[in-house]
């Protein structure tokens, strides 16, 4: 099978996950796509994620509907900070002779080279890179010298080549935490069930 490793802190996950993980499945015939919950994303350690068991559980309800959508707790059930080469070196095991590939937006893209240990990271899965239309250009993105340097000629043309495009979605979860916050609305933004979940655990309220 081939398996697409969709990580995040998805706190809370919206639409935009949804929205991505589904022209990801389709556009790189992905048989799966597996969500995976940061326990503590390493650029998101200055702040405080709501629990992995409630990010879990609304991931549950958002990725209910879709049979080709799956769900990895392997970084919160490990807590600490998530490092990607770590899960993609426990998901390989548990998925061994299936083709893993990591699901990358453009911010995660030109970082990649600062990750731990990136150079296994491509030993291990391909990349996906996600491309919003009319705002990103991935060939763009891989002219760094860094990453260029990472991936090498072939590997950027593959990137290119395999890139999957996507309506710009403006919704981020920092908008969604904040409109809680204040009390607003969040619907259509996120699955109602979501919704639902969020205010009867009282999340991302500040009272």
């Amino acid at each position: 099978m081939r398996i697409g490793i969709f990580g995040g802190s998805f706190d809370p996950v919206h639409a935009g996950h949804l929205i991505v993980a589904e022209c990801c499945r389709e556009q790189a015939s992905l048989d799966r796509v597996l969500f995976v919950p940061a326990a503590i994303a390493p650029h998101k350690q200055d702040r405080s994620l709501a629990a992995g068991s409630h990010r879990l559980a609304m991931l549950a309800l958002a990725t209910g509907g879709q049979a080709s959508f799956g769900i990895s707790s392997d970084e919160v059930d490990r807590g600490g900070v998530s490092y990607s080469v770590e899960t993609v070196q426990r998901l390989s095991l548990q998925y061994s002779g299936d083709e893993l590939l990591l699901i990358l937006g453009p911010d995660a893209l030109a970082d990649l080279p600062t990750w731990r240990e990136p150079e296994k990271i491509l030993s291990l899965s391909k990349l996906i890179a996600v491309e919003r239309a009319g705002i990103d250009t991935i060939a763009t993105v891989l002219a760094t010298a860094a990453l260029a340097s990472l991936l090498g000629p072939d590997g950027v043309a593959a990137v290119v080549a395999s890139r999957v495009i996507c309506s710009a979605i403006g919704i981020r979860a920092s908008d969604l935490r904040s409109a809680v916050a204040a009390g607003r609305s969040i619907r259509y933004r996120t699955p109602r069930a979501v919704e639902q979940y969020i205010a009867s655990h009282q999340l991302y309220r500040t009272d």
